[in-house]
């Protein structure tokens, strides 16, 4: 699943849970999928928290400064960002 719109990072669940989240740009939209341990099979996320969204947002803005994104990319993700998360600071 290595294709070059995909983002990878890991986190810790309120479980104390380690786990790996991936973002995966599909056309316009992002696709979330998390995992366990590192031969676990993806599960899809189709409610991703806010957490996730917030890494994905510092992800994509480091991406951009390497210019293998572009600038507009980072205002979709805001913009999906204050649809789902209306009270959050971005």
């Amino acid at each position: 699943m290595a294709t070059k719109a995909e983002i990878s990072w890991k986190r810790v669940t309120e479980d104390g849970e380690k786990i790996q989240v991936n973002a995966q740009r599909v056309s316009r939209e992002w696709k979330f999928s998390q995992r366990s341990k590192r031969f676990d099979q993806w599960q899809p996320v189709p409610e991703p928290p806010l957490e996730d969204w917030l890494e994905l947002l510092d992800a994509v803005q480091r991406l951009i400064t390497r210019r293998r994104l572009q600038p507009e990319h980072e205002e979709r993700v805001r913009q999906r960002i204050r649809e789902r998360f209306p009270d959050a600071e971005i």
